[in-house]
């Protein structure tokens, strides 16, 4: 799961600095704004990478998908990336843990069978 989610999480760094990119021509937000809050999000998602195994990093990944679909406030096109986002985020989720499943049941399965020893030459 860790791998799938982290993909989808360094696609959204990209998006979100190209959101800013996009945030600073709109003359009612201040530049400094834009990449305050851009910044922050983009240190979360690099942040998150590491923390999507560990508990509440998955829940901290939705937190961020709504964010980023919230930003179309500002940047209307963010409503359809944050969508496209949130179901590779989804997806990532859902099919990585099934490949974690399958890993551990194939782990648990070779452990489980004699390894098949060669004969000696004698």
């Amino acid at each position: 799961m860790r791998t799938l989610c982290s993909s989808t999480l360094i696609g959204e760094f990209f998006i979100i600095g190209f959101a800013g990119l996009v945030a600073m021509k709109d003359p009612d937000l201040s530049t400094t704004t834009v990449w305050l809050v851009s910044g922050i999000a983009m240190v979360l998602c690099v942040l998150l990478c590491g923390m999507v195994t560990r508990p509440g990093g998955v829940a901290l990944g939705w937190a961020l998908q709504l964010a980023l679909v919230a930003s179309g406030v500002f940047v209307p096109t963010m409503y359809f990336m944050g969508a496209v986002f949130a179901a590779l985020w989804w997806a990532s989720v859902h099919y990585g843990r099934k490949v974690d499943e399958a890993k551990a049941r194939f782990a648990a399965q070779a452990a489980s069978t004699p390894s098949p020893t060669t004969p000696d030459a004698a």
